[in-house]
């Protein structure tokens, strides 16, 4: 039962992330792996081909997308020659977004600038208060998010600490 529930699972994450991350399905299926099995050791690059059931170079260059995109990540153990592979923390993800809202305000910033300096009609004028009330929105989101980054970077933290405290 929970092998069926795990495999269903793993695809909704993997159709979720395709199109999130546009990336491609095998991507998605690995990211959704990981976020699913790999949270609490991480999954060896054998693990991984094992699982998904693809080729070693498709799962390889899959897993290289998904790190350089910085989505995964890897460490290994003294003495052990496996990497381990684990989803990014969610605290490094939700900071994508963050990067992402400030390139937003960047951009209303300047179309704010420019109206207030070309109003010329009342729809311009509209569209002024709209892009002020949307960065007033975008602001609070920003808001939010970090004291919700706040808080993942807490747990990952303490998590972090008392897992290096039972090695």
């Amino acid at each position: 039962m929970y092998n069926k529930e795990r495999k269903e699972l793993i695809e909704v994450f993997c159709v979720h992330f395709e199109s999130l991350h546009n990336i491609p399905p095998l991507a998605a299926r690995i990211l959704g792996l990981l976020v699913v099995d790999g949270c609490k050791s991480g999954l060896t690059f054998e693990n991984v081909v094992d699982t998904v059931g693809a080729s070693k170079s498709s799962v390889s260059t899959n897993l290289n997308l998904l790190l350089k995109m910085e989505l995964i990540y890897y460490f290994t153990i003294s003495g052990d020659r496996k990497k381990y592979f684990k989803g990014a923390p969610l605290s490094e993800r939700l900071l994508k977004y963050k990067k992402m809202l400030e390139s937003e305000k960047v951009v209303i910033d300047k179309l704010i600038h420019y109206r207030e300096k070309t109003i010329s009609c009342p729809e311009e004028k509209c569209n002024l208060e709209n892009v002020i009330a949307y960065k007033s929105h975008v602001t609070e989101v920003e808001q939010l998010l970090m004291k919700t980054i706040a808080g993942f970077k807490k747990t990952e933290t303490n998590n972090n600490n008392n897992n290096n405290t039972n090695l």
